[in-house]
């Protein structure tokens, strides 16, 4: 989108949807495309997260859930806050984001990994990336 509009007019501020309610209790009653990682992701691209990283925000919420990531990881993912840090993380620092949120989605929350050279996944066994983030998270108060 460019910054001046083609007709000369004022553009509209974008419409700010209110955050997605992340309540673990009501995903039993949702259906496809209504569970709260989808409504995050919509979230997120209408307050301004490109699609691409909304879309991988959406899955580190939903793993997070449907794996049982410790509580640490679930917080980080969105589940205290309705995923209120998680949007403002993609925005403030995309490429940072996108690099923890892949090492989250590759290590199942940080649990185990592949060893270079191998496609068998180990438990309790982190590449460097991934003990380098869980380092800087464990640091954060």
């Amino acid at each position: 989108m460019s910054a001046t509009p083609i007709s000369g007019l004022t553009p509209l501020p974008p419409v700010l949807l209110p955050p997605p309610d992340l309540d673990e209790a009501r995903i039993g009653c949702c259906e496809y495309p209504h569970f709260p990682w989808n409504n995050w992701e919509r979230w997120a691209v209408a307050s301004g997260l490109a699609p691409d990283l909304a879309g991988l925000g959406g899955l580190v919420v939903r793993e997070a859930y449907n794996h049982g990531w410790p509580e640490h990881l679930c917080r980080l993912a969105g589940w205290h806050d309705d995923g209120r840090e998680l949007l403002a993380f993609g925005l403030r620092s995309p490429e940072v984001a996108r690099r923890h949120w892949e090492i989250l989605l590759r290590t199942d929350g940080l649990r185990g990994d592949n060893p270079p050279g191998s496609t068998d996944w180990r438990w309790e066994y982190l590449r460097p990336d991934a003990e380098a983030l869980l380092a800087e998270l464990e640091s954060q108060p």
